[in-house]
């Protein structure tokens, strides 16, 4: 695994559909090693705290594998590294094969998962469009949130190493699964149980998942 991009950004004003709006998904990338504090990187901010950055969304994170499918879906729009608003891009990361709670050594740095992205409008903002919010939420390339267990240096090209996984994992495409699943099954209820006991995974996520489960499950 290995940090293949570290991107960052301050908020900036722009016109979306006939509003102002403050956005920080307009990223860049940047060269040398740079500071990973417990919020944020230094040099990178987020415009809206209700709903992005904090300390467990410190750090979005997106694989560089799925910037080969938004080339055939999106026909020619240019995909920078740091274009879907990641901090890092990242190789050898996908949803399917690392867990809630993972902690990964990145330079000086240590990082523990603790969530999907979800996309909000902002998104469309950055592509011009009001499509790309569903289409992204649809391709479920949702890329990951890290929490700053350890601040340190990060730079493009630092290997990134598992340190410990939870004794509860769960694969990070599982929760997006339940999340944006209309019923469960026992199975599911199963799985729902363990992300509790993730201590990583934020409270709130947890409350979400537990109210979902107080609905009878469907027949498997």
């Amino acid at each position: 695994m290995k940090l293949l991009s570290v991107s960052i950004g301050l908020p900036r004003e722009v016109t979306w559909r006939g509003m102002t709006v403050s956005t920080g998904i307009f990223k860049d990338p940047v060269s040398g090693r740079i500071p990973l504090r417990r919020l944020n990187l230094d040099g990178d901010r987020q415009a809206d705290l209700t709903v992005h950055g904090g300390e467990h969304k410190a750090v979005y994170c997106y694989p560089i594998e799925h910037y080969e499918f938004w080339k055939r879906e999106l026909h020619g729009f240019p995909l920078p590294m740091g274009v879907f608003g990641e901090n890092f891009t990242v190789e050898g990361m996908l949803e399917e094969t690392i867990h809630l709670g993972d902690r990964f050594a990145i330079g000086s740095a240590e990082v523990v998962i603790t969530q999907p992205r979800l996309p909000c409008y902002k998104l469309g903002i950055r592509f011009g469009s009001v499509n790309m919010v569903n289409r992204f939420f649809s391709s479920a390339r949702t890329g990951f949130y890290l929490a700053v267990v350890r601040e340190g240096e990060v730079g493009a090209g630092d290997e990134i190493r598992l340190v410990e996984r939870d004794p509860n994992a769960v694969p990070l495409s599982d929760i997006f699964r339940l999340y944006a699943k209309k019923e469960y099954t026992g199975a599911d209820v199963s799985i729902i149980d363990r992300i509790s006991r993730v201590a990583a995974v934020p409270d709130d996520w947890k409350e979400y998942l537990r109210k979902r489960i107080a609905q009878p499950p469907v027949a498997e």
